[in-house]
C-alpha cells in the first residue's frame, strides 16, 4: 500500500512537472529578450541621468515580461484558430496546435496574463499618470491584435511596424518616463537600436515561414515582397542598431564607453551572413535564437556603456 502511494506521488509530481514544462515552452522564454532589453536600456539611461526609480523600473520589467508572454499565448491561440499552424510548420512547436494545451485553456491563459499585467501596471499609472495608462492599454490591445481580431497586424504586413514601435520606441521611452516623469531625446535614439534588433527576431521568423504563411493566407512582408526583401530588412536593421552608439558619442556627448556594443559586432556580422547564405529553412530556428541572444547582448553592452559614461 505504501509502495503504491509512493508511486502515485511520483507519477503526480512527474505529470505536474511535464505540465509546467509545457507552459514554459508556450511562454517562449527565448523571446523574452524582447521584453528585458528595452527596460534595461531605458533604466540605464535613467541611471545615467540620476533619475532612476528602481521600484518603477522593476515593475515596468515585470509588466514587459507579462505582456510578452501574453502576446505569445495569444499568438499560439489565434494562429491555431486561424489554421496558420499546420503539420508543415518548421518553426518551434506550438502548444495548442500540438494538442498539448486546449484552445480554451490557452485563451484563458492569455486573458489572465494580460489582466495581471494591467493590474501590475496600475502602479506605473500612479507614478506616471494618465499617459502611462493609455500606453499600457494600447500595448495590451495591440499584443492581442497582432494575431487576433478582424485585422490581425501579423497577417497584414504590419507586424514589423508593431514590433519596432512597441518593443522599441514605446518600451524604452516609457521606461525612462516612469523614472524621470519626462521624455528624453537620448531614449528615443536608443529605442531605434532596440526596436531594430527586436524587429530582426520577427524578420527571421517570417523568412523561415514564407512558404507556409503564403499557403495559409498570412501576408507578412516576406509573402508580399519575397525572401530578398527580408534579408535586406535584416541587414538594414543591423546597420541602424550599430549606428546609434556613434550618434550618442558625437551628438549627445557620451564618452568612448558607449561603443561597448561593438563587442557584439562579430556576432551580428555572422548572423547577417547566415541570413543571406542559409538555404535550408529549418536551420533558421537556430538563427532566430541567436538573433534574440544578439539583442540581449547588445542591450547589456549598450546599458553598460551608458552607465560607465
Amino acid at each position: 500500500m505504501a509502495t503504491y502511494s509512493h508511486q502515485s506521488t511520483i507519477k503526480l509530481a512527474t505529470n505536474s512537472l511535464s505540465r509546467f514544462k509545457i507552459w514554459v515552452q508556450a511562454a517562449r522564454p527565448k523571446t523574452l529578450a524582447a521584453a528585458f532589453t528595452p527596460v534595461l536600456v531605458g533604466g540605464a539611461i535613467a541611471y545615467h541621468d540620476a533619475v532612476l526609480n528602481l521600484s518603477a523600473t522593476l515593475v515596468a520589467l515585470w509588466c514587459a515580461f507579462l505582456i510578452q508572454i501574453g502576446t505569445n499565448f495569444a499568438n499560439d491561440y489565434f494562429d491555431f484558430i486561424k489554421g496558420a499552424d499546420t503539420d508543415e510548420r518548421i518553426g518551434f512547436e506550438r502548444a495548442t496546435a500540438a494538442g498539448l494545451i486546449a484552445p480554451k485553456t490557452m485563451l484563458w491563459a492569455t486573458i489572465l496574463t494580460m489582466a495581471i499585467a494591467f493590474i501590475s501596471g496600475l502602479y506605473l499609472v500612479w507614478v506616471g499618470g494618465w499617459i502611462v495608462l493609455v500606453i499600457g492599454i494600447l500595448s495590451l490591445i495591440f499584443g492581442v491584435l497582432y494575431t487576433g481580431g478582424p485585422f490581425p497586424l501579423g497577417y497584414n504586413g504590419l507586424g514589423d511596424v508593431f514590433v519596432f514601435l512597441f518593443f522599441g520606441i514605446v518600451a524604452v521611452m516609457t521606461t525612462y518616463y516612469v523614472n524621470a516623469l519626462e521624455w528624453s531625446e537620448a531614449t528615443f535614439w536608443a529605442s531605434l537600436a532596440v526596436g531594430a534588433l527586436c524587429t530582426n527576431i520577427l524578420v527571421i521568423n517570417n523568412l523561415r515561414d514564407v512558404e507556409q504563411d503564403s499557403t495559409v493566407g498570412k501576408r507578412t512582408l516576406g509573402v508580399l515582397f519575397g525572401d530578398t526583401a527580408l534579408k535586406w530588412e535584416y541587414t538594414l536593421m543591423l546597420i541602424l542598431a550599430f549606428s546609434i552608439p556613434p550618434h550618442f558619442h558625437v551628438q549627445l556627448g557620451y564618452d568612448l564607453w558607449i561603443y561597448l556594443p561593438f563587442v557584439s559586432l562579430p556576432l551580428a556580422l555572422r548572423q547577417g551572413r547566415k541570413v543571406w547564405t542559409e538555404t535550408h529553412k529549418p536551420n533558421l530556428n537556430k538563427v532566430l535564437e541567436q538573433t534574440a541572444q544578439l539583442m540581449a547582448i547588445y542591450g547589456i553592452l549598450f546599458s553598460m556603456g551608458v552607465i560607465l559614461s
